[in-house]
Formats: C-alpha cells, sequence, structure tokens
C-alpha cells in the first residue's frame, strides 16, 4: 500500500488587488501517494501555478489544508516553511535558477549549505549528483559554459542533492528544442523509476503524457483527475544510450 505523501482538503487562495477580490484557487482537494508521477495542467488562469506554490510551500493558503508527509505546512511562517521546502521539496524550474558564477558542483550543493552539511561532504554529494544525470565531466563549468539540457540536468541534480520526498517540476522543458525535451523528460522518468515522486506542471499536452496521472485544473478548481492509460516513454534508442551512460549530446 502506497503511503499518502500530499493530502490537500478545500484548499483556496485568494488575493486582493485594491477593490478586487481574485480567487485564484476556490476548492481543491486532491491526494499524492508516495512515488506517483502527476501532471498538473490547465490554461493560463486556471489556478495551477498558485496551487504549484502552495504544494511546494512557496504561498499558504487561505482556506484549507495542506498535509505534507505527515506535516500540517497550511499555516506554517516564512521561516518553517523554507525548512520543509529545503528538506522534503527538489523544485525545477523552466529558467534553471542557476547561480550564473557558480559551477555546476557549487550549484548542486547549495541546498547542502543550507542543510548544514560540511564542505567535503557537500562536494562528494554533488560530485555523484552530477554523475547520476550524465554531468560527471561538467563539474567545474558554470552555466554560461553548458548547453540548456546541460543547465536543465544540473538543476535536475540539485533538485535531488537532498533526498526530497518530492520533485517539483515547473514547466522543466518550457526553454528548451524538442530533442532536449526529450532528453529531460527520459532523465525525469528515470528518477521516477527509481521510486521518487514527481509532480509535473506543464501546458504542454506531449509533456503531460509523460506522467502517469494527470490533473487538469479550470477556474480555480480540478476539472478533471484521471489515470494517464497511454503513457509516453522516451524512445528504445534514447533509453539504450541513456542506460549506457553515454552523453545525450552525442546523439546524430
Amino acid at each position: 500500500m502506497q503511503k499518502e505523501l500530499i493530502t490537500i482538503k478545500d484548499i483556496g487562495r485568494k488575493y486582493v488587488i485594491g477593490t478586487e477580490v481574485i480567487h485564484a484557487l476556490k476548492s481543491v482537494s486532491l491526494t499524492i501517494k508516495k512515488g506517483e508521477f502527476v501532471a498538473l495542467m490547465g490554461p493560463s488562469g486556471s489556478g495551477k501555478s498558485t496551487l504549484m506554490n502552495i504544494l511546494g510551500c512557496l504561498d499558504t493558503p487561505t482556506k484549507g489544508e495542506y498535509i505534507l508527509n505527515g506535516i500540517n505546512v497550511s499555516h506554517m511562517s516564512d521561516n518553517q516553511l523554507a525548512e520543509v521546502r529545503n528538506k522534503e521539496i527538489g523544485f525545477v524550474f523552466q529558467t534553471f535558477n542557476l547561480l550564473p558564477r557558480s559551477t555546476s558542483l557549487d550549484n548542486v550543493a547549495l541546498p547542502l549549505i543550507y542543510a548544514g552539511a560540511s564542505k567535503r561532504e557537500r562536494d562528494e554529494r554533488a560530485q555523484k549528483a552530477l554523475e547520476n544525470v550524465g554531468l560527471g565531466n561538467r563539474v567545474t563549468h558554470k552555466p554560461n559554459e553548458l548547453s540548456g539540457g546541460q543547465r536543465q540536468r544540473v538543476a535536475v541534480a540539485r533538485a535531488l542533492i537532498n533526498n526530497p520526498s518530492i520533485i517539483l517540476a515547473d514547466e522543466p522543458t518550457g526553454n528548451l528544442d524538442t530533442k532536449t525535451s526529450i532528453e529531460i523528460m527520459g532523465l525525469l522518468e528515470e528518477i521516477h523509476s527509481k521510486g521518487n515522486t514527481i509532480i509535473l506542471v506543464t501546458h504542454e499536452e506531449d509533456i503531460a503524457q509523460h506522467a502517469h496521472r494527470i490533473v487538469r485544473m479550470r477556474d480555480g478548481l480540478v476539472e478533471k483527475d484521471y489515470v494517464n492509460e497511454d503513457v509516453k516513454s522516451v524512445s528504445p534508442r534514447l533509453k539504450a544510450i541513456q542506460e549506457s551512460g553515454n552523453d545525450f549530446e552525442n546523439i546524430n
């Protein structure tokens, strides 16, 4: 029996702008179990970004309850939320969010500084994390010396460094070309196959099809929540390259 990792009940979020009240989320209830791969979809204004911010402990709901891995995070202070974020959630953003003057190794090791790990432990774990995403030979490179796909792989390694409960990927292929998008989705599939829980926020249908469950939002509500019967996977050729440990950049 899979453990319930996320339980949200009647979550609402409203914003007051001048005299106007905007209900970004009206009433959302969801349960996500450990090891699930869920795509969160919806048009602009559907509430998916607001929900992602709440799931990622970047924002708190106006109403309702959010239990993350047994912890009620609904009404925590900013400092408490920061602690939960660093321990429980690994983020992968569309814009990579890497420090431009830092090496791949230092970018990946960053969450471990907040966790209080020693320099030696940080470097060892960051090196291993980079090797796990096929970038063991790029540890001293800075972001401007890497391709878009390599930068996103650095971001994935950083997201995994603390062994988080959830990987929250916000439009992770949004700034990448088709070939590189496939590469990153293949990497996320591999991470999921190792038992990691992934929540993927996307507006692209073909990217969402890699998830095993799809939650569609509209007007601040869950419109549909269903099992994806036709899960898309990277091609066998890409998978073989991935498993052999060769660099994706060498694909012709």
